[in-house]
Parts: C-alpha cells; structure tokens; sequence
C-alpha cells in the first residue's frame, strides 16, 4: 500500500520565480512613463467636417505650411543633443592641538625616619591632538544623441517628452533614457533642442548583461554585509 503525499505547489513556484527572474534583466528606471506615445486620432467631428467642406484647412488639425516641422503635438519627435559636462570638487582640511601639565612639590614627609628629607614631587602632563583632511572630486562627461517622443502638451504649451535608446553589443545591452519637460521656443529648425535647455530632465545610462552582473554583489554576501556587527 503506497501512500501518496500532496505536493505543496509553492514549491514548484519557486524555479519558475528563480528562472524568470534571471531572465528580467532590463534595468528599472525613474524616466517619465510612458516611453512613447502614437499620435492622436483624428475625431470624426474633424473628418465629418472635412467630408462636407471638402477644405484643406482644418481648424485644430491643421499644420502651417511655411513654418518648420518642429514638434508640438503628442506623437510627434524630438531629437535631444545629450551634453552633460559636470565637475564637482570638495576639499576640508582640519587640525586641533591641545597640551597640558602640571608640576607640584612638597616638604618632608612625615613619617618613616627615611623619608623625613626626601622631597616629594608630582608631575603630570597631557597631550591630545587631532588632524583631518578629506578629499572629494568627480567629473561626469556624457555625451550623444537620443530622439525622444512628446507623450503631453501642457497647459501653457511646454511638452513633456521622453524616449529610450536599446543598443545590443555582443551579449550585453545598453540603455539611454531621457525625459523632461521642453519648452518650444527653445527648439531649433532643425527641431533639435540640447539637454542643458530641458527641465526637470531625468537622463539615464545603464547597461545589462554578464560585464555589468560581474560588478553586483550577490544577495547572499548582500545579507550578511547587512547583519554582520563587525
């Protein structure tokens, strides 16, 4: 007679975790979402109008035809010039010195026959010193060319744009993302802005694969860095 014992499926659960979760590789980011976004679809208020005028112009929908392309609507792209040039440097430099002492002297003890004219004499001295000195430099070039989507218009007509960047070389990807908030009138006729000229601009570099896994502590050393008193 076999018994057959149930078989926790929480159990099986956890390769399935294990095995998808090695292969999620992409790495999480703080860019506004969405990424992109297609462009606005025509009412049919617009293309009943149409139908029945038969006029080019539409009010709402329409572009000029003796201006730039530059972006303006949700959909339409924006090439961004990545010129990031960051250089910070600290530098501290502390010194303290302290010193003390102290001398006293006394007559003849009374006493033992033997220390009746032996002096005696207490001497102390202290000494504390402290120096620091700290040193703190970093200097970020980022450079390149990304071309974002605008995914809103706002209020006052400034466009929220963002977009992302995959390039594949050899079995590691790399990730450009940038978003931020553009104001039209600083868009070139080449519809080309630089990122110095972007707002709350969130502009990330990542990268996945066996070079960047090399470099991240495993979970395991991660917990006992963690719990380790020494």
């Amino acid at each position: 007679m076999s018994i057959r014992r149930p078989v926790n499926k929480s159990l099986l659960a956890i390769p399935v975790l294990l095995l998808v979760g090695g292969c999620t590789t992409v790495p999480p980011t703080n860019i506004h979402q969405p990424m992109t976004a297609r462009p606005q679809q025509r009412s049919d208020a617009l293309a009943a109008n149409l139908a029945a005028t038969g006029s080019i112009y539409q009010a709402g929908a329409s572009r000029t035809l003796f201006e730039d392309r530059r972006a303006r609507y949700v959909g339409d792209t924006i090439t961004v010039s990545i010129t990031e040039n960051t250089t910070a440097a600290t530098k501290s430099n502390t010194s303290v010195s302290k010193t003390g002492s102290i001398s006293a002297s006394a007559g003849p003890f009374v006493g033992s026959p033997a220390n009746w004219f032996r002096p005696a004499e207490l001497n102390a001295s202290s000494s504390n010193v402290a120096a620091g000195k700290g040193d703190a430099a970093a200097n970020n070039v980022f450079t390149g060319f990304i071309t974002v989507t605008v995914i809103e218009v706002l209020p006052n007509g400034n466009l929220l744009v963002s977009g992302e960047k995959q390039v594949a070389i050899g079995h590691g990807q790399e990730y450009i993302r940038l978003s931020g908030i553009v104001n039209p009138y600083f868009v070139n006729a080449a519809n080309t802005i630089p990122s110095s000229q972007i707002a709350d601009a969130r502009i990330e570099y990542k990268e996945s694969g066996t070079i960047s896994e090399a470099q991240v502590m495993g979970w395991l050393a991660r917990f006992f860095l963690t719990v380790l008193p020494f």
